[in-house]
């Protein structure tokens, strides 16, 4: 069974690796599991607030 997938240019969910409406890549439109032992948050939090001051 295939997840949904969500295209990162025009937000069109589809079932492709590509978007049907712009060709642009797709991708999990599901947020990361919460756990209280993530060794890994204070990096994804960095990268986040970099990718909205970009913005």
């Amino acid at each position: 069974m295939a997840k949904i997938l969500k295209c990162k240019k025009c937000s069109t969910y589809t079932l492709k690796k590509k978007c049907h409406n712009c060709g642009a890549e797709t991708v999990n439109p599901e947020p990361a599991k919460f756990s209280p032992e993530d060794k890994y948050g204070k990096y994804r939090r960095l990268y986040k607030k970099q990718l909205l001051s970009e913005a």
